[in-house]
């Protein structure tokens, strides 16, 4: 029997964190770590938190944080992680599409190279939406559509291998349209995370609060 789209991507990562060390380093990605430290700490929602770098260090901030991902190995490094920076998080492992939550439920929602099949990415953006309070903010930070040349150079610097997995500023405006932006840009970095996200890569970068 063929595996889903979903099934594929659990294994993928399981795999990759199985690994000893963690694959995208301990610390937190710098676009959220700069954006997160502007807000007053309250309730935080982390899809596809890996490792759980960024969901911990939001912790360390003050924030409660839920972080999920496919992975139970993420998860068991999450955990560790939390408990080594003397700080708790709950992280549940699954789809996003299956989990649910209230609406209005989270102050913020960090959103880290959180790249999803191309015909489920704008549908989770709106969902997740639904999550977020009225004057939360989102904190996103992803490869977008350029990267693909860049990664055909150097493999090395990650990210997904399909086109229709990147993103661009105008898919990112579609999917929070109702949101005052704070910061939106594509720009080429030199990333430095860990083993699978080395090199000069092209992001999407994103703050944006939701109006009421």
């Amino acid at each position: 029997m063929n595996k889903s789209w979903n099934e594929e991507y659990k294994d993928k990562w399981d795999e990759r964190y199985k690994e000893q060390e963690y694959v995208y380093g301990k610390g937190p990605n710098l676009f959220f770590k700069e954006w997160i430290e502007k807000f007053k700490p309250g309730s935080i929602l982390m899809p596809a938190d890996g490792e759980g770098r960024n969901g911990v260090f939001a912790a360390t901030l003050g924030w409660e944080v839920i972080s999920c991902d496919l992975s139970v190995e993420g998860q068991s490094k999450a955990l560790q992680l939390a408990t080594a920076q003397n700080v708790a998080i709950s992280y549940i492992v699954g789809d996003l599409d299956q989990l649910r939550f209230e609406p209005a439920s989270f102050d913020a929602i960090g959103l880290i190279y959180a790249h999803f099949a191309a015909d489920q990415k704008s549908l989770f953006h709106r969902k997740l939406n639904e999550y977020l309070k009225p004057g939360g903010v989102i904190i996103l930070e992803a490869f977008c559509k350029e990267h693909l040349e860049l990664k055909k150079l150097d493999p090395k610097v990650g990210g997904p291998a399909e086109l229709d997995m990147l993103f661009s500023k105008e898919e990112i405006i579609a999917d929070f349209e109702n949101y005052d932006l704070l910061m939106l840009g594509e720009e080429e970095i030199l990333l430095n995370e860990g083993m699978y996200h080395i090199g000069k890569g092209a992001v999407v970068r994103f703050a944006g609060i939701k109006r009421a």
